[in-house]
């Protein structure tokens, strides 16, 4: 029965090319913006490279101070100090590994190529050899700098493939040749796979240890823990998460007393989740995230069901130009639920045709319009730096997860946009539906 409810569809399909055609355009257009959206945020979200421990990954970005009493109680916003990264981060037992991660104050950074061809802005990033552990990349050669060579200062680096090649012409035997970096020689210890710019976290060019840098044991107005460091922290599960936080905010607690005639610290809720930074980036907002997560989830609403609504109307008016067709029908004995099933079926195909296109449009426009499209639903969009590719993969187009869910909602709502309407025109007397003539 399926296959003959199939083949009515087909003909109808060919019979009606205009209503087939809007139909199948504008399911096609709400699953690819859906799409779209959905594969914006699973990127956002998912455990894709080289963040694959993303839901075991806290962060501590920012720190706020306050100094001096009322009225002329001073505020200072920024991070912690290297002195704090060692006395209060370094040392924490509720966490598997921390690294932390100097902010960079320049973000003009040039490599200078032996060739003299012309400087070129790179991204950069000052870490300590555990930031390579909490993010897992893919070293084709060589291996991340050591303590050691953060204790030292020394000037070694660990660059990307793009950048290798971008250098010396490969990617392979590069380790232990030198480049300048704002006029600095730098030794190349490791080369990895290129991360996407799109994974922010862990993305850069250059990764260098902090200590190169002059003066980073310095802190700031005054006060020993204010400084430009965030730290990173990689847990075993939520438990630990837990008592990491109550660990970090008894360290506040107890700073706060010693310290209480000289100035008090404020982490906020710190260290936050993957998931909490990314619906509330700024741990000082008064938004929760559930403010944030509801407007995502109004958009994808509003990209499903308006569509739906379109369709039902034209749906509805088609059903009234068949009401002969199925007055006949009902007169030779067909009951209502075969005829609400071969509607069924014939909207069924035609999502199917408009998910596929969707899915189609989808990819282009990932692709093609990769460097503004990821940045649409950004509070505070920047522009991808020049000369920065922003990188695809297949994991992420690909995801089947997000085209199947997608697709589900659209055909529950195209379904249920068929069926209404088919319902209640199929409810009409079989004299007036003999009667009619459309």
């Amino acid at each position: 029965m399926v296959r003959i409810y199939l083949k009515q569809a087909w003909v109808l399909l060919k019979q009606n090319p205009l209503f087939s055609t809007l139909y199948i355009v504008g399911t096609g257009l709400a699953i690819a913006m859906t799409m779209i959206v959905a594969v914006i945020y699973y990127v956002k979200v998912a455990p894709v490279y080289p963040e694959v421990n993303r839901m075991q990954t806290l962060y501590l970005t920012s720190a706020s101070f306050q100094k001096g009493t009322e009225p002329n109680k001073q505020t200072f916003q920024w991070a912690v100090s290297y002195q704090a990264l060692q006395e209060w981060f370094y040392p924490l037992k509720n966490a598997e590994v921390v690294s932390g991660f100097m902010n960079n104050r320049s973000d003009d950074n040039y490599i200078q190529p032996a060739d003299r061809s012309g400087d070129f802005t790179v991204s950069l990033k000052l870490v300590d050899p555990n930031f390579f552990r909490i993010y897992p990349f893919n070293f084709s050669e060589g291996k991340p700098f050591t303590t050691s060579d953060l204790e030292s200062g020394i000037c070694t680096a660990v660059i990307t493939e793009e950048l290798a090649r971008r250098l010396f012409d490969t990617a392979e035997g590069v380790v232990g040749r030198s480049f300048s970096l704002d006029y600095v020689n730098y030794r190349v210890c490791g080369v990895v796979r290129s991360a996407s710019y799109l994974t922010s976290d862990s993305y850069a060019q250059v990764y260098i240890p902090y200590s190169v840098i002059p003066k980073y044991r310095d802190s700031n107005y005054g006060i020993p823990y204010l400084g430009a460091f965030g730290v990173t922290f990689l847990v075993k599960d939520d438990v630990q998460a837990e008592a990491l936080r109550a660990e970090i905010q008894e360290i506040v607690r107890k700073e706060n007393l010693l310290h209480a005639d000289e100035w008090q610290v404020n982490l906020w809720e710190q260290p936050t989740s993957h998931l909490q930074r990314l619906f509330k980036p700024y741990p000082s907002m008064t938004t929760g995230a559930w403010a944030q997560i509801r407007y995502l989830l109004l958009i994808l609403l509003v990209l499903l069901l308006v569509p739906a609504l379109n369709l039902s109307g034209m749906i509805a008016s088609r059903m009234e130009s068949r009401l002969s067709e199925m007055g006949v029908r009902k007169s030779f004995g067909a009951g209502r639920g075969g005829l609400l099933s071969q509607v069924m079926w014939e909207n069924l195909l035609l999502t199917l045709l408009g998910g596929l296109l969707g899915l189609l449009l989808a990819w282009f426009a990932l692709y093609t319009c990769r460097e503004w499209v990821f940045m649409i639903l950004e509070d505070w969009a920047e522009p991808v730096p020049e000369g920065v590719n922003v990188l695809v993969s297949g994991e992420v187009l690909f995801a089947p997860a997000v085209f199947t869910v997608a697709l589900l909602f659209c055909i529950l709502l195209n379904l249920l946009s068929a069926l209404i309407p088919a319902w209640y025109a199929l409810r009409k007397p079989i004299v007036y539906s003999l009667n009619e003539k459309r």
